[in-house]
């Protein structure tokens, strides 16, 4: 597999898990709704907040490019 193409599968792969991710803190906050009548407002609220921590910190990283830049060498230069 040439560089630029592992490139694109990891740039694939990570935003496959992107899209995921996304999907499933959608989901938990669709549940926090039918939560809040049966905690209340504030224990619901403090959920609210870990879940929003709790997804930048899952997604940041990802968001931000992860390959190096490549270092080449012209191809006469071996040493």
């Amino acid at each position: 597999m040439k560089q630029d193409e592992r490139r694109e599968a990891i740039r694939t792969q990570r935003e496959q898990l992107i899209r995921e991710l996304e999907a499933l803190y959608l989901a938990a906050f669709d549940r926090l709704g039918q939560l809040e009548g049966d905690v209340g407002e504030v224990k619901a609220a403090q959920l609210t907040q870990m879940i929003l921590n709790s997804k930048t910190g899952a997604i940041e990283p990802l968001l931000k490019e992860i390959e190096k830049p490549v270092i080449t060498t012209p191809a006469g230069d071996k040493p």
